[in-house]
């Protein structure tokens, strides 16, 4: 059975957001006189939320939650200047969202990303989509790897969860599409590789946006 609908993961899957995300933790850092991390390093420490992103910056024997806490402010105000500094879509993204369009399919977009900067983010580079639901990170709600939200976002879509294809570039994604009922897509152009989809639950890894389409109804 093809799925029906998707469920996007943001950074990584249908945004680059690694530079900018980067950056602005880099001069977080500088300023409190804690070691920088080469822009590229940073794949590995997203996915989790900003919050986590902090903590793992930070050196292992400075991560008490007081300071994580001050410098996740700090972070905030820096993220919010340079969001859009780098960014962008994907290579094949806008195409891909087009086709779904088209066909009349319905998408939706769940990240660890804090809620208030995602909503920014995809009304600058991706508006000219329409989703069903936007979703990040809430105060007090589950986060991926738990499958609530997930979940709920099936029950707006009126389908079942198997009849959704979750996509992602992380394990977490993978984790919560599993846990979810819903077939688990890694995407390969993304922030992780093949053996963390492979090894935390994808069914189905993709080389490019474009393939997407070969597992939708």
């Amino acid at each position: 059975m093809k799925a029906k609908a998707v469920i996007f993961d943001l950074d990584g899957t249908l945004l680059n957001t690694l530079q900018d995300l980067g950056e602005a933790m880099n001069v977080v850092l500088r300023e409190h006189g804690f070691p920088v991390h080469p822009v590229d390093a940073y794949r590995h420490l997203l996915g989790e939320g900003m919050d986590a992103l902090v903590r793992q910056a930070l050196p292992e024997v400075e991560r008490d939650k007081t300071l994580v806490a001050r410098l996740m402010e700090k972070m905030q105000d820096e993220y919010d200047r340079r969001w859009q500094d780098h960014t962008q879509a994907y290579s094949g993204v806008p195409e891909m969202l087009d086709e779904l369009e088209r066909r009349g399919l319905p998408k939706a977009i769940l990240t660890n990303h804090q809620h208030h900067f995602m909503v920014q983010m995809v009304e600058k580079f991706l508006g000219a989509w329409s989703f069903t639901v936007l979703r990040g990170v809430l105060p007090g709600a589950p986060r991926k790897p738990d499958p609530a939200v997930a979940l709920e976002i099936a029950r707006k879509m009126e389908l079942p969860p198997q009849e959704i294809v979750l996509v992602g570039d992380s394990g977490i994604d993978m984790l919560t599409a599993r846990a979810a009922g819903m077939v688990a897509a890694g995407v390969l152009w993304g922030y992780r590789d093949a053996t963390e989809l492979l090894e935390t639950g994808a069914q189905k890894l993709l080389t490019g946006p474009h393939e997407l389409i070969n597992i939708l109804a």
